[in-house]
């Protein structure tokens, strides 16, 4: 191609990137920016921090770019710090196996104050202990090669703190009353105390609602009568969902407090309140635990007469029998008969009959105890 001076010049073909293409150059990964580079003659780090950064942009996108200036020192990575969850546990290995109570004693409120201490320092109360005690001379247990491993024993118990507190006297006395009455076979030769931390509570209690006074108090009594009773004998009852008259099971006590106006109800509404419902006249039973032996006469299969060491004489009027049973499909299964007699002298009274013969298929009648006397 010649100008109007007479010189030559030559035409070049100048290929624009697409659309297309450019979008392709920003979805590249980095594996495949690497292989294009092997292609090259790119190999090494130099080799790539040689070439020009725009150039390399324009033709590989913009995720060259950025391998580009981390190749070449320019590339500032902010750091994210990461703070390491606090582990608020202490132990302790002694030098010589222990068999009183006085030496771990004396390490479990060392171990307190230094939770206290951290916990305390970062705001924090321990709303939950676990005591581990590691004994020695473990069993011996065979592995398969026939070779000898000792299987460590340890023992294990959280301690659930129903007020979050960092009282050390506190927290150690509930650590001691359990102690006082544990018994070991193996003597101690390590220990271990853990806290869960939890922020302070804070509530603000409404006009009806109430707390407990001193909830650390109570669970202290509670751990002394589970030391003195057994832990099975200490609790709250709830009823079982059977029709057995005294049934029930023993959960541990826990306290909620429970407003008086429930949430949600209508607090004019007599209908829905569980504080303030309507009085209605009704008897009360008296029973007695456990039920009064008793002996009941019977005329024509109605009761006549009844005797008891406190209670006796002729029944002026009856209601009854009703007849209830339950667990039939288990070796705990019962029937019993119960009637409401009035006596003569003006007590009424309510008798059962355990096994009845319309329950017992036709075997003699079963025992007549007396449950308890109306109000």
């Amino acid at each position: 191609m010649e100008r109007s001076d007479g010189r030559k010049t030559e035409a070049k073909n100048v290929q624009r990137p697409t659309l297309n293409a450019q979008r392709s150059t920003a979805k590249r990964s980095t594996q495949e920016i690497i292989t294009i580079l092997h292609k090259w003659g790119i190999h090494t780090l130099g080799q790539f921090a040689a070439l020009d950064k725009e150039q390399l942009g324009a033709r590989l996108g913009p995720a060259a770019i950025r391998m580009w200036e981390r190749a070449n020192g320019a590339y500032n990575r902010v750091l994210k710090l990461v703070r390491p969850p606090e582990s608020f546990e202490e132990s302790f290995e002694f030098e010589n196996e222990i068999e009183t109570a006085e030496p771990l004693l004396f390490m479990l409120r060392r171990f307190l104050e230094h939770l206290a201490v951290r916990l305390h320092a970062i705001y924090l109360v321990a709303k939950e202990l676990t005591l581990q005690i590691t004994f020695a001379d473990p069993p011996q247990v065979r592995t398969q090669d026939g070779s000898a491993a000792a299987d460590k024993q340890v023992y294990e118990r959280v301690f659930k703190i129903p007020q979050p507190t960092n009282d050390v006297d506190l927290l150690f006395r509930m650590l001691q009353t359990h102690l006082e009455n544990f018994r070991s076979e193996h003597p101690i030769v390590a220990v271990a105390l853990s806290a869960q931390p939890i922020k302070p509570a804070k509530e603000q209690f409404g006009l009806f609602e109430t707390t407990l006074r001193n909830p650390s108090q109570l669970s202290e009594t509670l751990a002394q009568l589970s030391a003195l009773l057994g832990a099975d004998r200490v609790g709250t009852p709830f009823l079982e969902e059977t029709h057995r008259p005294d049934a029930f099971r023993l959960e541990p006590f826990t306290w909620a407090v429970e407003s008086a106006v429930p949430s949600g109800k209508n607090r004019q509404s007599g209908s829905d309140s569980h504080a303030l419902r309507t009085a209605h006249a009704t008897l009360a039973l008296r029973r007695f635990r456990p039920a009064v032996s008793a002996s009941v006469f019977l005329d024509a299969d109605r009761a006549a007469h009844v005797r008891s060491a406190d209670i006796r004489g002729n029944v002026i009027e009856q209601r009854g029998p009703y007849l209830i049973s339950g667990n039939w499909w288990d070796e705990k299964s019962w029937a019993r008969a119960e009637w409401d007699l009035q006596t003569e002298n003006g007590e009424v009274v309510r008798v059962h009959e355990a096994d009845p013969p319309s329950q017992s298929y036709g075997v003699a009648r079963g025992t007549w105890k007396i449950d308890g006397v109306y109000d």
